[in-house]
């Protein structure tokens, strides 16, 4: 790049973080993508600056879920015992595999993990837990190996620390509440990406133009993102997130244009139908409810 900001660059990062803010998840997933894709960023040197920008922006919001008491500290050193030493090996991975096209398959693998990920949690989200953050039961192995195979998967691609991880914790500990699985994913998101990011710094391909101009767009964005995610219909965000995280996916890794077509077009029906079924389920448990009150407004 000739100058040391990008503007466009500053324009698309800025787009992607309203969309990190007002999801929660999608921030490697969407903006190493985009960078590649439309930027013509080399894969190595997309990883890498995101990464660094992701360590410089992670710490804020956990500080504010440390403050409300919604993070598991437990659950947040067993995954950081396995997912720090294994993004820093992630790193030497890349690096080995820059000379390819590896990293970029790696990529768009890690997207397609990370969208049958969203719709594992779209389906189980409606079992929502009502323990304390502090009343789970940590489970030392299972938790061990979640971090150590998402710190790998962020080393080499940017994608997972929130997208990947935070899925397989709702899996794990289905009696966390939404915002303990955020907090707590959040909390142990950032020795992993720092791990990730000195790595990168170290051996990766970082640039700092990249840098500054992702931190420019994407500070301001999530601001906004966070500030309307409350009036926003966050079930149809996250289901347009999986939408463009599988666009993603398929063109990274070279699938044709009609095929990926056919897929989204598909991947839309799906996406519809399922939310008809979920908003039924919804409307028939609020009449079973009102029926259940009913008597009980009778008696009284």
């Amino acid at each position: 790049m000739g100058t040391l900001i990008d503007f466009a660059l500053v324009a698309g990062s800025f787009v992607v973080a309203i969309v990190v803010g007002l999801t929660g998840m999608g921030g490697g997933a969407l903006m190493t993508p985009m960078m590649m894709l439309f930027f013509n960023v080399p894969p190595l040197a997309a990883v890498s600056s995101d990464l660094v920008a992701s360590a410089v922006m992670k710490p804020v919001g956990s500080v504010v879920h440390l403050r409300r008491g919604t993070v598991n500290l437990r659950l947040v050193g067993w995954l950081c015992a396995g997912s720090v030493p294994a993004a820093f090996c992630g790193v030497f991975l890349a690096r080995a595999f820059a000379v390819t096209d590896a990293v970029k398959y790696a990529l768009g693998v890690a997207l397609l993990l990370a969208v049958v990920g969203m719709a594992v949690k779209g389906w189980l989200g409606a079992r929502g837990g009502s323990s304390s953050a502090h009343e789970i039961v940590v489970r030392p192995i299972p938790t061990l190996l979640v971090g150590t195979v998402g710190g790998l998967v962020v080393g080499v691609s940017s994608v997972g620390s929130g997208s990947l991880i935070i899925v397989a914790l709702l899996v794990l500990y289905p009696a966390l509440k939404a915002n303990q699985l955020v907090g707590t994913d959040l909390v142990q998101a950032v020795p992993l990406v720092a791990a990730a990011a000195l790595g990168h710094l170290m051996f990766g391909d970082f640039k700092l133009e990249l840098t500054l101009s992702l931190l420019i767009g994407s500070i301001p964005g999530i601001y906004l993102g966070a500030r309307i995610s409350a009036r926003a219909p966050g079930g149809l965000i996250r289901a347009l997130l999986a939408i463009v995280l599988l666009a993603s996916a398929l063109k990274l890794l070279d699938v044709g244009n009609a095929v990926t077509a056919w897929l989204l077009v598909a991947a839309c029906a799906v996406t519809l139908a399922g939310w008809r079924l979920r908003a039924g389920g919804l409307a028939r448990r609020g009449d079973v409810a009102t029926a259940v009150e009913a008597p009980q407004e009778a008696r009284r």
